[in-house]
């Protein structure tokens, strides 16, 4: 039977838990690989089309004096606040996912490609997916990481952990899981192995 669309793998995982570094190896191997993150920052890059409505939700606070956007500034706005985020979000999320959908159209050639996206369950977009793979390390590796990564405190990385859906219920929910407490090239063969497990199953779609 032929497809009208390519089989979607979401790729998804909590933070330092070694999401990135899966998505570059399948990447590398030439695996079609969907960035959220990467789209968004373009939505916020210079002149992107996500700038006017922060702009009115946030104001000239989380803009740099250039004009740019203010990362860091609108980070601290939402963070703890959820009715920020909400805001924030609601003005994302929508552009976000057209774009992912606009890229999914324009691979439709393609027997199957990986969407990454860190908050996939969050926002509900694993529903779009035809399967979920889930980055998964402890929470305790998580801390430890996220400590060595960016410098962060015990109780900072502690809490930006809790921030986030607990990585066992993403777990729980994910139709594969793939162990990265191992070396980062143990964990991309184990994500490149899924991929030629995953373009098998394709073919019975």
């Amino acid at each position: 039977m032929t497809q009208s669309r390519p089989y979607i793998i979401g790729l998804t995982g909590g933070i330092a838990a070694g999401k990135s570094n899966l998505a570059r190896a399948l990447r590398e191997a030439g695996v079609t690989v969907i960035d959220a993150d990467a789209i968004s920052h373009g939505l916020t890059a210079p002149r992107g089309p996500a700038l006017p409505d922060i702009r009115r939700a946030f104001g000239e606070g989380v803009f740099a004096p250039d004009g740019t956007l203010d990362r860091r500034a609108l980070g601290a706005a939402v963070f703890g606040n959820p009715q920020a985020l909400a805001r924030l979000n609601a003005i994302m999320h929508p552009l976000v996912l057209a774009e992912i959908r606009r890229q999914i159209e324009a691979h439709a050639d393609q027997p199957a490609l990986v969407i990454d996206v860190p908050l996939l369950y969050e926002v509900g977009w694993h529903v779009y997916c035809d399967e979920v793979w889930c980055a998964w390390a402890p929470p305790r590796v998580q801390v430890r990481r996220i400590m060595r990564r960016d410098g962060h405190s015990l109780m900072a990385a502690i809490r930006r952990v809790r921030s986030q859906m607990p990585i066992g219920r993403k777990r729980r929910r994910a139709d594969h899981v793939i162990d990265t407490t191992g070396t980062r090239q143990q964990s991309a063969r184990k994500a490149l192995r899924l991929w030629q497990d995953a373009l098998r199953r394709t073919q019975h779609v």
